[in-house]
């Protein structure tokens, strides 16, 4: 009996989705070592969960490394991409698509050339790689924020752990210092008044 397929959407209970986070980024992350191993290549997997929480993994080089790596080949990328590319006749991307819509009319399909064609599918290649650029330049912003963010919260966790450590040993010394029965002295003793008949 096979498995019922599982709709694609937010899962609305908390738990739930936490569960099934959990077991998810498991299975992604035994699915990129084992892509590692099989075909010997370096990955690295960068997973950030809903509360912020960062998980990494990496095989073959360290994740500094490739991510280094990848950054270098994104800037030589962006850089080939700056050289080739002409500038668009259009303004932007929402203008890009309604030209290539009204290209694509069924009235206009006859009149359309298949040089224009080309030029349409290049000016979609060059501005969906400008995305993805943009996209990839603002994940690595997001990591390296998310790396400092990080830092900060293991620091804060130190100074808060010190903090507990001298408050137990604060009250370990005022539990040392309470005055036994066989020490307490007349003088000491609270002066009351005479029981009436």
């Amino acid at each position: 009996m096979g498995r019922k397929k599982l709709e694609i959407k937010r899962i609305e209970n908390k738990s739930s989705r936490q569960v099934t986070f959990s077991k998810r980024r498991n299975g992604l992350i035994e699915k990129a070592r084992q892509l590692s191993v099989l075909c010997d290549a370096s990955v690295a997997l960068l997973v950030v969960s809903a509360s912020g929480k960062l998980y990494s993994f990496s095989s073959g080089d360290n994740l500094v490394k490739i991510l280094e790596r990848y950054g270098k080949q994104h800037d030589d990328d962006l850089k080939a991409l700056d050289r080739h590319s002409e500038p668009l006749n259009c303004g932007s991307h929402h203008e890009l698509l309604e030209l290539v819509e009204s290209k694509l009319e069924e009235s206009n399909v006859d009149n359309v050339s298949v040089g224009s064609l080309v030029q349409l599918e290049e000016h979609l290649e060059n501005a969906l790689s400008v995305t993805r650029a943009r996209k990839t330049e603002l994940m690595l912003k997001l990591v390296e924020n998310l790396k400092e963010k990080e830092k900060l919260l293991e620091e804060e966790n130190h100074v808060l752990a010190s903090q507990m450590e001298k408050n137990k040993l604060v009250r370990a010394e005022a539990d040392n210092m309470e005055v036994s029965p066989g020490q307490i002295s007349d003088t000491n003793l609270p002066v009351t008044l005479p029981l009436l008949n």
